[in-house]
């Protein structure tokens, strides 16, 4: 500390001798009294401020006037707002269903790439991970086994969700009497299903459904606004099933 009032000492001294020099110098080429008061106050001005800010670098430290600074810089600084990460939900929803529901997704195939997928409460029943996705109509129950598929809805015991996907083609080789009993399931779409319809239908054997839901839905092929090369884009139909239904 005092080497710093040394310091400023010696400032101070250094004034006094720029004064004069300023005095003596304008003595000699400036005549007029108003001149020489002019220039002394703006020489004192200026030398003044230059020691004030000299005195406050000695005794405030770095670190304070550098806190300081940047106070003043985050001052307009808008802060970032950033949303949360969303929690994902079962059967990739957007949002979770309510306690006591089920939820679903099913999906019909688009394309050679994307083959049909049926999921409930996150479980995956028939997917292109599980290598049981078939050509034609995929159907799959809560507890999912294969078969044929006439032999396959009506074994299925009372009390049983189905849900049915196509992939690639599901009316070529579909008789009346499986167009039937599909029908008897509340299906109105499958007498009307074309060569490589997207067709997708969730039913309920044994009880009803809620009426708002949707069960339903299907997308006929069309060279003119087909999304693959002889496809038709995929559907899905997803939702949540209340627990006590039955």
């Amino acid at each position: 500390m005092p080497e710093k009032i040394q310091d400023f000492v010696c400032c101070y001294e250094n004034i006094f001798m720029s004064l004069w020099f300023s005095f003596f110098l304008s003595f000699f080429f400036f005549s007029p009294l108003a001149v020489l008061v002019k220039l002394a106050g703006l020489l004192l001005t200026l030398l003044a401020a230059w020691c004030l800010g000299y005195l406050f670098a000695a005794f405030v430290s770095e670190e304070i006037i550098t806190t300081s600074i940047a106070n003043l810089q985050d001052i307009g600084k808008k802060p970032v707002l950033r949303a949360p990460v969303p929690k994902r939900q079962k059967c990739d929803h957007w949002s979770p269903c309510s306690p006591g529901s089920y939820a679903y997704r099913i999906l019909s195939g688009g394309g050679k790439e994307k083959l049909a997928k049926i999921c409930f409460e996150d479980e995956l029943l028939i997917s292109e991970e599980k290598g049981n996705v078939g050509r034609g109509i995929n159907v799959a129950t809560v507890n999912y086994h294969s078969g044929e598929m006439m032999t396959f809805i009506k074994n299925v015991p009372e009390g049983s969700l189905l849900f049915m996907v196509t992939h690639d083609d599901g009316s070529t080789r579909l008789k009346n009497d499986a167009k039937k009993l599909v029908e008897e399931l509340g299906s109105k779409e499958i007498w009307n299903m074309k060569f490589r319809s997207s067709w997708a239908f969730i039913a309920a054997k044994g009880f009803k459904l809620p009426d708002n839901i949707q069960k339903e839905k299907i997308n006929h092929s069309d060279k003119k606004k087909n999304r693959y090369d002889g496809w038709p884009a995929e559907i899905q139909i997803e939702g949540c099933i209340p627990r006590n239904l039955i």
